[in-house]
């Protein structure tokens, strides 16, 4: 037995730019978060459009699910990815099963082109979880937290619960349910931000803590869920000048969350 687990690591930190970084992700709050979620991500405008075009919550709400797990390795950007798979199912909807459709779709992606063998085994074990629901069920999942189906995700493809893929499938389940059920419902603090190259380069300006956790510790002094944070610093680490441009025009806080650029 090591004395490991009982020791309490001290971590380095840049206390007076935490202190501004809080003061700026207080005064931005949860809905500048909404409104940069809404109007300024392209991927949303991706799901609005499918949304639109299927008629279909239940084969909506899959689909965007099945997409976000197969969503990492990209050989083109995420917004192009996204509206690459809202175009084709818009067009092409599933007549089978989702996992025969992407067997189709995945190989003859122009964004999506790395990796598909082990994507598509990804998805043949989503496919029974997914034949399961209902759009109550998946109803079920949207209002009452979230949580749920993070950890049923996390069983059914053996990962863990904070990895990357699973909890952007349960911020793209959030956007979906806005469009399916009418209604915005808050991420839940328990539910990390995705651990990745460009949150783990800013956090290292604040600090040596572990991203996951710096950022799960910032979002409760802020009152921000992980999620939203994540959503906030998208425009500003992504440097992509169309986002730019839509969040200045968009976002009535935009030259307070393009101060974060600059901590």
């Amino acid at each position: 037995m090591t004395l490991d687990r009982f020791i309490k690591v001290k971590y380095k930190e840049n206390a007076e730019k935490v202190e501004v970084l809080v003061g700026h992700l207080r005064e931005l709050g949860i809905y500048c978060a909404r409104t940069i979620e809404e109007r300024v991500d392209l991927q949303f405008d991706a799901l609005r459009n499918l949304h639109s075009n299927l008629n279909d919550d239940e084969l909506f709400i899959k689909l965007v699910l099945a997409n976000s797990i197969v969503s990492y390795q990209l050989s083109g950007k995420g917004e192009d990815w996204w509206w690459e798979f809202s175009r084709y199912f818009s067009v092409n909807p599933p007549e089978g099963s989702i996992i025969e459709a992407y067997a189709s779709f995945l190989p003859a992606s122009q964004t999506n082109r790395r990796l598909v063998p082990g994507k598509l085994k990804r998805l043949e074990r989503l496919q029974p979880f997914l034949s399961e629901l209902d759009l109550r069920a998946l109803k079920g999942y949207y209002f009452n937290g979230m949580e749920g189906l993070r950890n049923e995700l996390s069983r059914v493809l053996g990962s863990k619960r904070n990895a990357k893929t699973i909890v952007f499938a349960v911020k793209m389940f959030g956007y979906a349910g806005r469009l399916a059920f009418g209604e915005f419902v808050p991420y839940p603090m328990s539910i990390e931000i995705p651990d990745d190259v460009r949150i783990n380069a800013y956090t290292k300006r604040f600090t040596n803590e572990p991203p996951v956790s710096f950022w799960s510790r910032i979002a409760v002094e802020t009152g921000i869920p992980p999620l939203h944070i994540d959503s906030i610093l998208w425009p500003v680490l992504g440097g992509k000048g169309e986002i730019i441009r839509r969040l200045r025009k968009r976002c009535d806080k935009a030259p307070l969350v393009l101060k974060l650029a600059a901590l």
